[in-house]
């Protein structure tokens, strides 16, 4: 009988590069739909569904051929999604929010990933590394934020995933909230004025596609300005990944045994890569068409990083991780949405 190695044309790697990058595209153009659009699912969110369902189905049976292609995908490419990533933002970007608005932005990622900390390990005894990611995708970007953070922490695929689905779930009701919110504001309580609701929704709903559908519920305008603040919010991605890897560099098997000794530095070096191409796209714009397409590229290697994490994931071990990490996600939300109202108000007056 052959094995899967002599019957399959590719070599290992690229057949599991091939189906990341085949789940992937498929998920972009899931992605394009409107419908998921309007709902706030962007191409990354329906890769991870994708990968999952594959996963725990008929890549059981290939999984070992594609491992190594998939793992290439999870890591290399995921890391070169997130340099890319910079393309999609200026310093410029900065200016049009003001000083309020990056203030903001820094108090609440400040705020939400250090009662992540608290919380998580603390209060439901969470692994830190779980409760580390779910501080990230809360605090930052989402899942981008998460799947950057994993390679500083070297945390399980799986706490990755349950971390994911943290931002799908309570990003998924921000998108029905926030519209409500805004509604039923008055004065007296929010102290916000349209713009300014803009900044709220920028400074503490989870994902950029997210953050789109929310303000565009309530006009182009709060669009415009909710976007641009959770641009700048995602900027902070590459400091915040430099100071978590200085603060809890994780320890190697040997060191664990030795506390004392010095810990070895995980120096996310791709954050480096990450600034200087926002610094490059901040003065030296390529055109319109090849940023596009660069944005297109970045898409699509996120979406193959999302998928092949899907991959590698058993709902078993999902399980496994019990509620708590949903109640983490679920406190976290709940200082978005109220905490976040405070922040917005407070700041948005002594600063304006």
């Amino acid at each position: 009988m052959r094995t899967a190695t002599q019957t399959s044309p590719l070599h290992p790697a690229l057949a599991g590069i091939v189906l990341s990058g085949a789940v992937a595209w498929v998920a972009m153009r899931l992605g394009d739909i409107a419908w998921l659009q309007n709902h706030g699912f962007s191409a990354l969110t329906v890769a991870i569904v994708l990968g999952i369902i594959l996963g725990n189905t008929v890549y059981a049976r290939m999984g070992a051929y594609c491992g190594e292609g998939v793992r290439f995908s999870k890591q290399t490419l995921l890391r070169a999604g997130i340099i890319l990533y910079g393309f999609r933002l200026t310093f410029q970007d900065i200016a049009h929010v003001g000083i309020s608005g990056v203030v903001i932005d820094a108090a609440m990622l400040l705020s939400t990933f250090g009662l992540a900390w608290l919380v998580g390990t603390r209060v439901l005894k969470l692994d830190r590394d779980a409760a580390l990611l779910i501080g990230a995708g809360s605090s930052i970007c989402g899942a981008a934020a998460v799947m950057a953070t994993e390679p500083v922490l070297r945390a399980r695929s799986e706490e990755v995933t349950v971390a994911v689905s943290t931002v799908v779930i309570f990003g998924s009701l921000a998108i029905f909230l926030y519209p409500l919110l805004y509604t039923l504001q008055a004065e007296p309580v929010w102290g916000m004025r349209l713009p300014d609701f803009g900044v709220y929704i920028g400074s503490t709903v989870h994902e950029v596609a997210q953050v789109l559908a929310a303000a565009r519920s309530i006009d182009q305008h709060t669009a415009d300005v909710a976007v641009i603040t959770k641009m700048v919010r995602v900027m902070m991605l590459a400091p915040f990944l430099l100071m978590l890897s200085m603060r809890v560099a994780p320890r190697s098997s040997a060191q664990q045994h030795q506390p004392h000794q010095q810990r070895k530095l995980s120096i996310p070096w791709f954050a480096f890569a990450f600034i200087g191409v926002v610094i490059f796209n901040s003065f030296f714009p390529l055109p319109a068409q090849v940023n596009q397409v660069l944005l297109q590229i970045d898409t699509l290697m996120l979406a193959m990083a999302m998928a092949a994490l899907g991959l590698s994931t058993h709902l078993s071990a999902l399980r496994s991780a019990g509620i708590k990490p949903m109640i983490l996600g679920a406190v976290l939300f709940a200082w978005l949405v109220i905490g976040g109202a405070l922040v917005n108000g407070a700041l948005g007056r002594l600063l304006a």
